[in-house]
């Protein structure tokens, strides 16, 4: 049977990601060992297959394909097809950070931790007791960040916890169900390479529509994830909070305030969110 003009778009995007990966983790042991001779040989007939692909993907579908959120996925550039250089550049520090082993506490996310760079006070105050490492990177959706753990993020550290809030750069063009097996795929990743560390599982914070802040389907969306994923709180190593109504009481607008783009949050919805989870992360860190 011929196959749909979307599943060959997908096929050929899945072929594409796995010729990436596989091209990143060679040119990863050619560094390391210090070989450069011959680096692309093993990658002709690889090369050959993605040009091939990539032709046959412009006449297959209608669209570009996506990359499912359950699946690990470095975020790929559009234009050049390759890793984004500012998404390896931030993975390849977080694997420097992970294989100087100190780090006691990890938060797992996107734009909104990686925010947390900008707020050093805060973060030093709330958590620098615990040794913290801030693995968010801005765009990053639930595949992204799978596929860093499972490309050595994780590799070289024993944290006592996670902290994880991840999703909301899905919700624009996956399903709740499909975005909550993108969490959940992570949440069991990070259970399997680390099991001695307790996880906070965060539900992911609410969002609002400009230019008023007012909640819309994106945000009715998160909370159908968060219905889901809060499941997953076994009251032993993974421990799911909502701390939504923290920043946002009732049923909204968003106060610019907190979050000025009723997205990312300001200094005050960064001390917000220390002050939420404090009292639990500090349970977890004993």
């Amino acid at each position: 049977m011929a196959w749909s003009r979307a599943k060959a778009a997908t096929a050929c995007n899945v072929l594409l990601q796995s010729i990436a990966e596989a091209f990143y983790k060679r040119q990863r042991y050619l560094v390391t060992n210090n070989t450069q001779t011959g680096a692309m040989k093993p990658f002709h007939l690889a090369l050959t297959l993605a040009a091939l692909c990539g032709v046959a993907t412009i006449h297959a579908a209608d669209k570009p394909a996506t990359q499912p959120p359950d699946v690990a996925a470095p975020k790929m550039d559009a234009k050049t097809g390759q890793p984004q250089a500012a998404f390896m550049q931030k993975h390849e520090g977080f694997l420097q950070i992970a294989k100087a082993g100190e780090a006691q506490l990890v938060f797992l996310g996107d734009s909104i931790t990686a925010g947390w760079g900008n707020q050093k006070a805060i973060w030093e105050k709330a958590f620098g007791q615990y040794k913290p490492a801030n693995f968010g990177i801005g765009g990053d959706r639930t595949q992204h960040v799978l596929w860093r753990i499972e490309n050595g993020e994780l590799d070289g550290i024993k944290p006592k916890a996670f902290v994880i809030m991840i999703g909301t750069n899905n919700s624009g063009g996956d399903s709740a169900e499909a975005i909550a097996k993108g969490v959940t795929k992570i949440v069991k990743t990070v259970r399997q390479k680390q099991p001695q560390a307790k996880i906070l599982l965060l539900a992911i914070f609410p969002r609002g529509v400009k230019p008023e802040g007012k909640f819309g389907p994106q945000n009715e969306k998160l909370k159908e994830v968060n219905a889901i994923i809060c499941k997953l709180d076994d009251g032993k190593h993974i421990f799911f909070l909502d701390i939504g109504k923290k920043f946002v009481p009732g049923n909204g607008p968003i106060d610019k305030e907190i979050m000025p783009d009723f997205l990312h949050l300001t200094a005050k919805g960064y001390q917000i969110w220390a002050d939420a989870i404090g009292s639990k992360l500090a349970q977890l860190m004993k």
